[in-house]
């Protein structure tokens, strides 16, 4: 089996680089094209037939459920793992009714995305190896293993938060934080959970001084000094 040809669709700049770093730290996949917005995205899929399509779900000019609606409805044969930090219900509804491989909430870890990435892999070897199948190993294949377990909820033992603090927003960037086991830097965090970077140092300084986490300072060889956060 060749390479799995990979289309990633994110707006936002810092998230997007996150996401093809971890991409590519999977073996078997490799990324063709990035796009900024759900037209943009689909126009490269017409053109570029990728494998598989990395999408987020709120972009401008057109987001992802209305994108994958097109896919769909032009019966393109791509598949979509949707990657987005919504997680109300009727979106969380609409995404799965438009047959997505997975969706990954943000914020989400390497393990986890590479968990998904190496499932996908083996879905589509079967699927390309394979004339038929019994309905034993069907199940077998429908089940996607570990990467669909559930992440422990952070325990916030915080009853008031201060002024202009969102205790959804707390949560994201503990659990972040939790599942890192090297730690993560502001930029790291706020790529992943969606926020500005100084909106990340603020939650994440706050966290520090509560003693919900730690922080070390990594000096590297040249510029300046870089604040890891870890439990």
């Amino acid at each position: 089996m060749g390479m799995i040809k990979v289309l990633l669709v994110e707006d936002d700049p810092m998230v997007r680089e996150v996401n093809r770093q971890f991409i590519e730290r999977v073996e078997g996949f490799h990324i063709i094209a990035m796009a900024a917005n759900g037209v943009e995205g689909f126009e490269k899929i017409k053109q570029l037939q990728p494998d598989l399509v990395l999408m987020d779900i709120f972009m401008p000019e057109q987001n992802g459920v209305d994108t994958l609606r097109k896919i769909r409805k032009e019966n393109i044969p791509v598949d979509v793992i949707s990657v987005t930090a919504a997680n109300d219900m009727p979106t969380i509804q609409n995404i799965l009714h438009l047959g997505v491989y997975d969706y990954i909430m943000k914020p989400f870890t390497f393990e986890r995305m590479e968990q998904t990435l190496q499932n996908y892999r083996q879905f589509k070897q079967k699927v390309e190896n394979t004339q038929g199948m019994t309905q034993q190993e069907l199940d077998a294949l429908m089940r996607k293993g570990n990467a669909t377990e559930r992440v422990e909820e952070p325990q916030t033992v915080l009853t008031e938060l201060p002024k202009g603090f969102n205790r959804s927003t707390l949560d994201k960037v503990l659990n972040y934080i939790k599942e890192c086991e090297a730690g993560a830097s502001a930029d790291e965090v706020a790529a992943a959970i969606g926020v500005a970077r100084v909106t990340a140092r603020r939650y994440l300084d706050f966290m520090e001084k509560r003693n919900l986490i730690k922080v070390d300072v990594q000096y590297g060889s040249v510029g300046r000094p870089i604040n890891q956060y870890f439990v």
